[in-house]
């Protein structure tokens, strides 16, 4: 398995832009120096309730002056937000800087609300995206001039100051449940991942098969698919989720404002019947989201269970976790990172939740599209 610190750089009252950038430097520097494999940001604009990461290129930036080893990355880049020609060389430059260290995350966009200071078209965000995805393979891996014929925005005979450092492009990533889109990530070789208001159970399904159809494409290595949430660990369960509760709903309800959704139905489902709803409506609870396996709270081998669980449902390899979140005592995020390093990550490392399988066929389709709109599967 691998692992990412992952960080929205949530503000808070009673500390400015710059005090928060210093934290978030101080997080990435420990993450590089205990030895997760990434660290990741998003990108967000105009949201002073919630992140205050507006800028890809100033996380990559920052987290490069501050770190030797780890994998940088925003997870992602939101491309209807611009040409993507500015994607393109943004990424190369990037990863100079990074001396060969950048992870390419490209997310469509969940809601109009962000689109809107920009003017952006919220309705194409989809094909903008993937166009966006042929454009950086394409760019990147010209020796020359490129050339581009996309849907919506075309490129000639255009030179690069120069190409990123690897060859012919980093990593990319498309964060998605959606079948189509990634039976197209399996055949480009990018990467994906979702989030833990997605049922795991839905989940599964879905990346056996992103799995499958990768490997039908011959890729040298297996996919990384990632799982986002929060998480905390120290000494004992008692004191992580003492530590943790509190922090966790408030992150839940008033930061993301994930609470106001109405559960559909009046009794819990078992985990593996939870619904998108249920999970959003449920996340101001905390004995809901430990019941569910919804976030990894507790000791470390409490921690290394949850995590193992969840795997093997959700069907991911990459733990996209979150250690910094609402009014958490930064040294209780920096114990519970240190605990998550050296004990919880030696556990995992050689764990896989890949099974060999019979390969997918276009006849299992219909059996497929049914388990997945009883399991209540959104796109």
């Amino acid at each position: 398995m691998k692992f990412a610190y992952f960080t929205h750089v949530w503000g808070r009252p009673g500390i400015t832009p710059g005090q928060r950038y210093a934290e978030l430097w101080r997080e990435i520097r420990d993450a590089d120096r205990l030895g997760l494999d990434y660290a990741f940001s998003v990108e967000h604009h105009c949201t002073p309730q919630e992140s205050w990461m507006p800028s890809p290129a100033v996380f990559c930036t920052g987290a490069a002056l501050h770190t030797e080893r780890i994998r940088i990355g925003p997870m992602g880049w939101v491309p209807p937000l611009r040409h993507p020609m500015h994607l393109v060389e943004e990424v190369a430059t990037l990863d100079h800087l990074l001396g060969g260290r950048l992870e390419v995350g490209l997310a469509s966009g969940v809601s109009p609300q962000p689109f809107l200071p920009f003017g952006a078209d919220f309705g194409n965000r989809h094909t903008l995206t993937r166009e966006a995805v042929e454009l950086l393979r394409t760019a990147l891996g010209s020796e020359g001039a490129v050339d581009f014929e996309g849907p919506v925005h075309r490129v000639r005979d255009v030179t690069l100051s120069f190409p990123a450092l690897q060859r012919p492009h980093p990593p990319l990533w498309v964060p998605t449940t959606n079948r189509n889109t990634l039976r197209y990530l399996s055949e480009v070789g990018a990467h994906t991942g979702s989030t833990m208001i997605v049922p795991r159970a839905s989940m599964g399904v879905v990346y056996r098969h992103y799995l499958d159809w990768w490997r039908e494409h011959g890729h040298a290595t297996d996919p990384d698919i990632g799982y986002w949430t929060l998480v905390h660990v120290a000494p004992t369960d008692a004191e992580a989720e003492t530590r943790a509760a509190a922090h966790m709903t408030e992150t839940f309800t008033k930061t993301l404002q994930y609470g106001s959704v109405r559960r559909s139905g009046e009794q819990h489902a078992p985990a593996s019947r939870l619904s998108t709803p249920d999970i959003l409506a449920g996340s101001g609870d905390f004995g809901f989201l430990l019941d569910h396996n919804l976030v990894f709270v507790g000791s470390p081998q409490t921690v290394t269970e949850r995590i193992r669980a969840a795997a093997a449902e959700g069907h991911f390899n990459t733990v996209l976790g979150e250690f910094a979140f609402a009014g958490l005592e930064e040294r209780h995020r920096a114990e519970s990172l240190e605990l998550f390093a050296r004990e919880v990550i030696p556990a995992l490392r050689d764990h896989s939740p890949y099974a060999p399988r019979p390969a997918y066929t276009r006849g299992d389709e219909e059996q497929v599209a049914a388990r997945l709109q009883a399991l209540g599967y959104l796109d």
